[in-house]
């Protein structure tokens, strides 16, 4: 199949143009042995032969739909309305791009407006940007927002239950940084102490679902002149108080529990908010509402200078095309759901979620560590978390994240997921399967 779509009269003309008479000319520095190898492939398939070869092969993966799933760890399966994907999925919007030329891309910029107004409000903030590539990106463009806020400070305080993999993604970025990094354990204000504070970070809730209490963080931390950032679970801010309302200065979230899909990790949505004294340093596209001559509502982008799209050298930050396929389906998620179904939605998760700690609890040798959590939460088992993942796992069920992946030493403890997707019965067929596994061992393995 020829993928360069040149005519044989072009062919020729480019030929001509190096002074060459041939393809095979083209090629000949080639070695000739190297040039055209046989490629040994099988006889080609129909295409109904070729469809039911791929579902074949998509029938061997796990999936949200077909298991029982309980694994977050920061993906989470949560219920879509199917509008979310059949207006998405309109032609207007997947084959749009950047939208620089305002005059031809008032669809694509309304949406984006649109999708701020919504973060913005449910983050208690005063202005957010149209996205970022995932969650860890956009906390470290928070984290990178403090430091340049005032270049004499350098200490950045991020808590202990911050995600293993957002803390890579933080320290990559920071490598080239004259800054240090520091771990807290606990509740946010307590971790403030000395001088040179540029930012005190809060998970809201952390990795193992823990919820802080951020009471006073945002005057300790700017009593010594630094910025509250907190990264926040989305669908819990449908229940629970905003970062805004906590006094947060920057927020910052992973959007994929609005209205994204799986997808096997990704593409996600990088959620990003501030107050309106930082609102000229967010990174990134903001799209703004604007009136012509005639008084007429538009959009157009704003704030942000070009040179952070275009011209690296002089940008405030390289972030540049954004997430926006994924900022449209959460701006239809949000649409559609509302306060009432967002809040709806993160009651539900917090409930089943702490009836399943509870049931699970209760199993002899497992224990769950107290204390207010939301979606997640960590149990220890009388056996290797790896091993009874495993066993489950031969049931249809994927009953958490072995945290062993991350931290060797947590060998005997899983964090188990619960959200709206999982019914009463589901969570009880995950007790009952852990109950009889735990008892034998999880296989023992060791």
């Amino acid at each position: 199949m020829p993928y360069i779509p040149a005519t044989a009269s072009q062919t020729e003309a480019m030929l001509r143009v190096l002074g060459m008479n041939s393809i095979e000319e083209l090629f000949r520095e080639i070695p000739e042995g190297f040039r055209f190898p046989p490629l040994n492939l099988d006889d080609g398939l129909s295409e109904a032969e070729t469809l039911r070869e791929l579902g074949s092969l998509a029938g061997r993966n796990a999936d949200a739909d077909e298991w029982l799933w309980f694994l977050g760890g920061g993906a989470y399966n949560h219920f879509i309305p199917s509008a979310v994907a059949s207006l998405a999925s309109r032609g207007e919007f997947v084959t749009a791009y950047t939208p620089y030329q305002s005059e031809v891309s008032q669809g694509t910029l309304q949406a984006i407006f649109e999708y701020q107004s919504m973060i913005a409000g449910l983050c208690g903030m005063e202005v957010a940007n149209a996205g970022h590539y995932d969650g860890a990106a956009a906390l470290a463009e928070a984290v990178l927002m403090a430091l340049k806020n005032d270049t004499s400070k350098r200490r950045v305080l991020i808590p202990s239950g911050i995600h293993p993999e957002y803390r890579a993604v933080l320290d990559t970025y920071l490598a080239a940084r004259d800054c240090v990094v520091e771990s807290y354990s606990g509740n946010p204000a307590g971790a403030v102490s000395g001088q040179g504070i540029a930012a005190l970070v809060a998970y809201y809730p952390d990795f193992f679902g823990t919820i802080p209490d951020l009471s006073g963080a945002v005057e300790a931390v700017h009593r010594e002149g630094g910025l509250f950032i907190v990264h926040a679970d989305p669908i819990m801010l449908g229940l629970l108080k905003s970062p805004g309302a906590w006094g947060a200065d920057i927020v910052s979230a992973e959007g994929q529990s609005l209205g994204n899909d799986l997808n096997y990790g990704g593409p996600f949505l990088g959620i990003m908010a501030a107050s309106q004294a930082l609102m000229r340093r967010l990174p990134g596209r903001i799209a703004g509402e604007a009136h012509d001559a005639e008084n007429r509502r538009g959009f157009v982008l704003t704030l942000s200078a070009r040179e952070q799209h275009i011209r690296r050298e002089k940008a405030v930050s390289n972030i540049c095309s954004n997430q926006g396929l994924a900022a449209l389906r959460a701006c239809i998620y949000l649409a559609l759901m509302g306060r009432t179904g967002l809040k709806e939605t993160a009651s539900l998760c917090w409930h089943r979620c702490h009836y399943a700690a509870k049931e699970i609890s209760l199993i002899p040798g497992c224990s769950v560590k107290p204390g207010n959590f939301f979606k997640e939460f960590t149990v220890r088992l009388p056996c290797p978390a790896s091993g009874l993942a495993e066993k489950l796992a031969g049931e249809h069920i994927i009953g958490g994240l072995p945290l062993s992946r991350y931290f060797p030493e947590r060998e005997n403890e899983l964090l188990v997921c619960v959200t709206e997707m999982n019914s009463k019965n589901d969570i009880d067929t995950l007790v009952s399967a852990v109950r009889r596994v735990s008892a034998s061992g999880a296989g023992g393995r060791a």
